[in-house]
């Protein structure tokens, strides 16, 4: 199996992870900011069990490690906008709304890598874009969760465009152990500042249960792998696979949650035009 197909059924399994994420944090209830200090701690502490278990070196320049660590920082954030959006509206629309991951992008690729601006990107997240936009107007009741979702999108197109670089010369774990210490330090302190850790002693055995599954499952392994694939993969073919996310999520959702989670008529219109554009750059990369 060539490397690249390789990848991209990885990325595809990996997304088929992240589809529950969006079920998880539906299902814990409490602060956001603690939320996302405990996902990002326990993935830490699981990507340096593996180092040590695989005997990886964590060692590396200073420079590099702040530079993981500011991005780790933009990762918590969008963790945050992620899950606020999630508590705002519900999992359907959150989940859609995160597919702009692409259309960012396109625009903020081009940047990272010194490299023209790709007008057949751009015009596939275009075409994302409509989709978002039939959503908005068949939901406009959850107006602050779409805001969100969208500040968690443009966030994720910049923490992936970053990833997409370090990748060539820094190992996935490597990434992975200073992203996650670096949002850890910042949620940790945030948590602090607002005297949430009292929350923490109050979370029931099955909201841990649900926490480990973030941490490890759907976070650090997924995140490890996700770096991973980009060194066969661009940073525009990988948001746009994870447009499927939603797409997983919302049928869980709805076979778990029932009537809460059904949307009108234009939501899923809108959410099988994002599905189209996922199509098109499949065999765009299939073709390559």
């Amino acid at each position: 199996m060539k490397p690249r197909t390789r990848a991209l059924l990885t990325l595809h399994f990996i997304v088929f992870l992240w589809g529950f994420t969006g079920i998880l944090g539906k299902e814990l209830h409490f602060s956001v900011f603690v939320l996302v200090a405990l996902r990002m701690l326990i993935a830490l502490v699981s990507i340096a069990a593996y180092a040590a278990v695989t005997r990886k070196s964590l060692n590396l320049p200073r420079r590099d490690v702040l530079k993981l660590i500011g991005v780790g920082i933009l990762t918590a954030l969008h963790w945050c906008s992620f899950f606020y959006s999630i508590h705002q509206s519900n999992v359907s629309t959150t989940l859609s709304v995160i597919s702009t991951t692409a259309f960012f992008v396109a625009l903020i690729s081009p940047f990272f890598t010194k490299s023209k601006l790709k007008w057949k990107e751009l015009s596939l997240g275009v075409l994302v874009i409509a989709g978002i936009a039939i959503i908005f107007s068949s939901g406009f009741q959850y107006a602050t969760g779409i805001i969100f979702s969208l500040i968690a999108a443009l966030l994720a197109a910049v923490f992936s465009s970053f990833n997409g670089r370090f990748i060539q010369r820094i190992s996935a774990t490597n990434i992975a152990f200073y992203e996650m210490l670096g949002g850890s330090i910042i949620m940790v302190g945030i948590i602090t500042f607002n005297h949430e850790w009292g929350i923490v002693q109050a979370i029931t055995a099955f909201d841990w249960m649900l926490l480990i599954l973030l941490g490890t499952a759907t976070t650090a392994f997924a995140f490890i792998a996700s770096v991973q694939v980009m060194k066969h993969l661009t940073p525009f073919t990988c948001a746009m696979a994870i447009n499927l996310e939603p797409v997983y999520t919302i049928v869980f959702a709805l076979l778990i949650y029932g009537s809460s989670e059904f949307m009108s008529g234009l939501f899923y219109i809108g959410t099988c035009i994002i599905l189209t554009a996922v199509w098109l750059e499949s065999m765009k990369a299939v073709k390559k």
